[in-house]
């Protein structure tokens, strides 16, 4: 396998998602699925026509090898992804009650908590053009953090771009750590993803052109800043440039920000535009919200380019 232009960091999580919304009973069903936010965007990457690698820790378990079946299954590079016999593969359950999402996560001291720097392939890193990561990667432990830090400073001196999602969850890490951490890692980013209701926690501001304003004013490049059901504002030195949402029948938002980051990152990477890789991972997450699960749904390349052109004015 060629050496992949897209390298993502970070921890993959297998996915139990209930079928059917309400509280959950004897009679609940769950569906079995693959997620994890770098893990997602390797795949929608992938599928999105891009060349991706992955560099984790898995157990040595049933979970683990179901990844490894999956990550070969959509022609994503695994020679970087090491077993641990003294850790397990993380996961978690989604349950729904209506558009509300309740998660349930068991992932304490899993096999990808308990990477370190010195686990790092610095070479396959510095030949990649590309290292993604995000800030649940930096949250499941200290030594996951220092691994992302010294992933990132190995792309830049190698002269490779940065991806980065803050991702920022409350019940990982307190608010002012995650904060420090974050806002230093954009510092360090060519291409920041944050999302709207994140970044308010984050930032303490409200208005999205004042958020993408800010993020821009650390460093990177471009800042896309995902906004749901109002689609995306991306920000450069150009100015400031909004993306309206593609119309699907959404039914499950899981995984969908993952989606855009990666869509946006492989469309990058072709020379595209800020503007129509926005669009790009526009039409990418809004079809990721039409099924269930984080994998499942994740649109591949024909999909993405036909909702374009079905909805040419979006």
């Amino acid at each position: 396998m060629p050496q992949p232009e897209i390298v993502a960091i970070g921890e993959p999580m297998l996915e139990l998602n209930a079928e059917e919304e309400g509280p959950l009973s004897e009679a609940t069903r769950f569906l079995v699925g693959w997620g994890g936010d770098t893990s997602n965007f390797c795949i929608a990457a992938s599928r999105a026509g891009g060349n991706a690698g992955y560099l984790t820790r898995l157990g040595e378990d049933e979970f683990g090898e179901s990844f490894l079946a999956l990550w070969q299954r959509e022609g994503i590079d695994t020679r970087q992804v090491l077993r641990d016999p003294r850790a397990y593969t993380a996961a978690y359950f989604i349950s729904r009650r209506g558009r509300q999402h309740f998660f349930t996560y068991f992932r304490r001291d899993s096999a990808a908590s308990r990477m370190r720097p010195e686990f790092l392939p610095s070479a396959y890193i510095a030949q990649a053009r590309l290292l993604h990561a995000s800030g649940i990667s930096q949250a499941i432990s200290t030594g996951a953090c220092d691994a992302v830090f010294a992933a990132i400073g190995t792309a830049r001196s190698a002269g490779r771009l940065v991806s980065y999602d803050p991702n920022f969850r409350p019940k990982l890490w307190p608010l002012e750590r995650a904060r420090a951490v974050i806002h230093e890692t954009c510092r360090l980013a060519d291409l920041v993803f944050p999302s709207l209701d994140e970044a308010r926690l984050l930032t303490g501001l409200d208005d999205a052109e004042e958020i993408a304003h800010f993020y821009l004013g650390l460093g990177p490049k471009v800042v896309a800043l995902k906004m749901g059901a109002e689609g995306s504002l991306v920000a450069t030195a150009e100015g400031l440039e909004r993306h309206p949402p593609f119309r699907v029948e959404s039914i499950d938002m899981s995984g969908a920000g993952d989606t855009f980051d990666g869509a946006f990152v492989t469309a990058f990477l072709e020379g595209k535009s800020p503007s129509a890789c926005a669009r790009f991972a526009n039409a990418a997450a809004a079809l990721t919200t039409t099924g269930l699960g984080c994998v499942r749904p994740i649109p591949r390349r024909e999909a993405i380019e036909d909702l374009m052109r079905r909805q040419p004015s979006v």
